[in-house]
C-alpha cells in the first residue's frame, strides 16, 4: 500500500496538545519517511503560518519541510487570489494570519487607522482565532461588514484543545460577529472545499487519502464529504461517547497516533 495513499494530519490535539507533544507522534512521522508515504498536516489554527508550525514541530523533534504544513490562513490567502477582487483587509486573528495577509499585497488596515476612520475603507474582514481579541476588533469588524467588507472566516472551530482543556476557538469569534451583522461569511478550513483544494494538489496523485483528526465537525466531517479513510485520536477534542451519539462516523478510532503507527505497519 505504500506509495498509494497519502496521510492528511490534523496537529492540534493530534501531533500535540498546545506546547506538549502527543505520545507516539515523532515516531510516527518518521516511519512515514522512511517508507516513502507522502503525508501533510493540515491545521485550522491560523495563529501561525507554515514556517512556524515547522518550528514548533521542529521543537518536538519532529522535522518536515514549510511546504508539508497547510494552515486554514494560507488556504485563506490561496483563496482570495483566485476568487475576490483586491481591496483593504482588515484582520482579526493571530500572527500567522496577518502575516498571509500581508503576502495577499492588498493592504492591512491595521486597528490604529481603523479608529482615525479607514475602517470606511476596507474591502474584506479575515477571522480566524485571535488570542489578543478586543471589543475594538470585534467594532471595526462590525461595522467594516456592515459596510459592505467580504466577511471570510478562517475555520468554524468553536474550541481547540490545549493543555488546560478546550479554549476558545475561531468559531466563537465568528459567531459574535455574525450576530453583531446578520451576515453569513466564507468558511475556508476544514469540513469545506478550499482547504481540500490546497491539500490535494501538495499531495499530488495518490490512489487513496487518510484524514487523521480529533474533531467530529471538521476533521472527520471533511474525510468523508471528500471520500477519504476518516480516522480519530481520542487526544483531542471529541470521544466515544460522541462518536456515540453523532451522524459522523470515523472509519477508525485509536487512542493515539502512536497506535497509528502499529496499525500502518500490521496493514501496509
Amino acid at each position: 500500500m505504500a506509495g498509494k495513499i497519502g496521510i492528511i494530519f490534523d496537529m492540534d490535539g493530534v501531533v500535540y496538545r498546545g506546547n506538549e507533544p502527543i505520545k507516539g507522534a515523532k515516531e510516527l512521522i518518521e516511519f512515514l519517511k522512511e517508507g516513502r508515504i507522502p503525508f501533510i498536516f493540515l491545521t485550522n489554527n491560523s495563529t501561525k503560518d507554515p514556517e512556524m508550525y515547522r518550528e514548533k514541530l521542529f521543537s518536538m523533534g519532529i522535522d518536515v519541510p514549510g511546504e508539508a504544513i497547510v494552515t486554514s490562513g494560507l488556504a485563506t490567502r490561496l483563496y482570495m487570489e483566485r476568487h475576490f477582487e483586491p481591496g483593504d483587509v482588515f484582520v482579526i486573528g493571530g500572527k500567522g494570519l496577518l502575516r498571509e495577509m500581508e503576502r495577499l499585497g492588498w493592504g492591512v488596515v491595521g486597528l490604529g487607522d481603523a479608529r482615525e476612520g479607514a475602517w470606511k475603507r476596507i474591502r474584506h474582514v479575515i477571522v480566524g482565532l485571535d488570542p489578543e481579541l478586543t471589543y475594538e476588533k470585534l467594532k471595526y469588524g462590525t461595522l467594516a461588514i456592515r459596510n459592505g467588507a467580504s466577511f471570510i472566516a478562517t475555520n468554524p472551530d468553536t474550541t481547540y484543545p490545549a493543555e488546560e482543556g478546550l479554549y476558545p476557538g475561531a468559531g466563537a469569534i465568528i459567531a459574535a460577529l455574525k450576530a453583531s451583522t446578520d451576515k453569513e461569511p466564507v468558511v475556508i478550513g476544514k469540513p469545506n472545499e478550499p482547504a481540500y483544494e490546497v491539500v490535494k494538489d501538495r499531495l499530488g496523485d495518490v490512489e487513496e487519502l487518510w484524514m487523521v483528526g480529533d474533531r467530529l465537525d471538521t476533521d472527520i466531517a471533511f474525510a468523508k464529504r471528500f471520500g477519504m479513510k476518516a480516522v480519530m485520536v481520542l487526544t483531542g477534542v471529541s470521544t466515544l461517547k460522541d462518536v456515540a451519539e453523532s451522524d459522523i462516523k470515523p472509519d477508525l478510532v485509536l487512542p493515539d497516533v502512536g497506535e497509528l503507527k502499529r496499525y500502518l505497519e500490521a496493514v501496509l
